[in-house]
């Protein structure tokens, strides 16, 4: 008999999350999607195969929570994708603290509450795992023009731990592996002009969703990939254009 593997997304109500928590039902995958307020979002549609979870991912009582849903209504945890992300530009000098902890609280403390949990589970039940982060071009590769100098201190730190990660646990057959996306048709840039956006690759190329769901799938499934970052950026990561 099968047995489903069970995946968790944070960041799930809409953009890519809401497309990785789709794609993986459709692969029959069991599902614990998370967002702050996922439940309320509509995106999803009921069934035996999914289930919700609110809460702020900065905060550990939420993967707290995350993790007992996803063991009580599933059994176990195979999967892990780190979606949840919040983005904005501003000159280095116009940031504040407020803002490095908001970046932080997401990108960094959100990692570490839930992927300690999921590793710790992972090594329990002694059959490996995946996890996946999203990151983005821009923490090794800026572009003129674009300063989130802050939003890519804290993402590369999610590069930096899934690099050492990915060896720490390779033993164990846990791979750790990151997608860096360039510019994708989601929410987060639809008061964005198109034409800029063309501009911030070689391509001249916006991805859209399915695209990244696709790359997130492909390393939740590969046996033999862990310390690397897919970019899916139309070429921005290759240097000058």
């Amino acid at each position: 008999m099968h047995i489903p593997k069970t995946v968790i997304v944070t960041g799930a109500s809409q953009g890519i999350g809401a497309g990785l928590v789709n794609t993986f039902l459709e692969r029959g995958y069991n599902v614990v999607a998370t967002s702050r307020q996922v439940s309320s979002s509509g995106a999803f549609r009921v069934s035996n195969q999914i289930a919700l979870v609110d809460g702020d991912i900065g905060d550990p009582e939420t993967a707290t929570r995350v993790i007992g849903t996803a063991i009580d209504r599933f059994g176990s945890v195979d999967a892990l994708v780190n979606n949840a992300g919040i983005f904005f530009t501003k000159p280095f000098l116009d940031y504040t603290i407020t803002d490095f902890r908001q970046l932080s609280s997401t990108h960094l403390e959100g990692f570490i509450h839930l992927t300690q949990l999921v590793v710790k589970q992972m090594l329990a039940q002694k059959s490996g795992g995946s996890i996946v982060s999203i990151t983005s071009p821009l923490v090794d590769h800026p572009i003129a023009g674009v300063t989130a100098s802050i939003p890519m201190m804290t993402k590369g730190g999610i590069d930096a731990i899934s690099r050492s990660l990915a060896m720490e646990y390779a033993k164990d057959g846990i791979r750790v592996t990151t997608v860096a996306p360039g510019i994708v048709d989601t929410p987060l840039h639809k008061d964005d002009p198109e034409d800029f956006l063309r501009t911030l690759s070689p391509m001249a190329s916006i991805s859209d969703v399915q695209e990244i769901v696709d790359a997130v799938v492909f390393l939740t499934e590969a046996p033999h990939i862990t310390g690397e970052v897919l970019h899916i950026d139309g070429g921005a990561h290759l240097g000058k254009w």
